[in-house]
């Protein structure tokens, strides 16, 4: 199963450079048409919410549309899926940041909590202390 880096979904979804978001748009459609789902890393999400975020000015609401609406998509096909649902949602009820719900998401799968923290907000998540108390 082919997979796409960060820089590919960013044209797809915010559309800034013609020439690469119809190469994009060329891809995706080959791989549906072929039958293939493509692959997105976890670390790619990861990485699109923070560009998204950083970068292009999305607001909080924005990116979680933007990332529920990806997560909903039949051809594409997510590592650890559960866990970014799970970090969406941590995002979408609270103050920490969608990386330290992420975090938290994968650890509690893993089964290996607490995550220590010195973040206060990322510490107001289930599954998270603060160090130092």
């Amino acid at each position: 199963m082919p997979a796409l880096d960060t820089n590919v979904l960013v044209r797809y979804i915010v559309r800034d450079d013609d020439a690469q978001l119809h190469a994009a748009q060329t891809l995706i459609r080959q791989c549906v048409a072929s039958g293939q789902a493509l692959f997105v890393p976890v670390t790619v999400l990861l990485e699109l919410e923070w560009v998204l975020r950083s970068r292009y000015g999305f607001g909080k609401q924005e990116v979680i549309g933007t990332i529920a609406g990806l997560l909903s998509a039949t051809e594409l096909r997510f590592e650890a899926e559960q866990a970014l649902e799970v970090a969406l949602q941590m995002y979408r009820d609270g103050a920490a940041d969608f990386a330290d719900g992420l975090h938290i998401a994968q650890a509690t799968q893993a089964a290996e909590l607490p995550v220590w923290t010195f973040d206060q907000r990322a510490a107001t998540l289930s599954g998270a202390r603060l160090v130092g108390r």
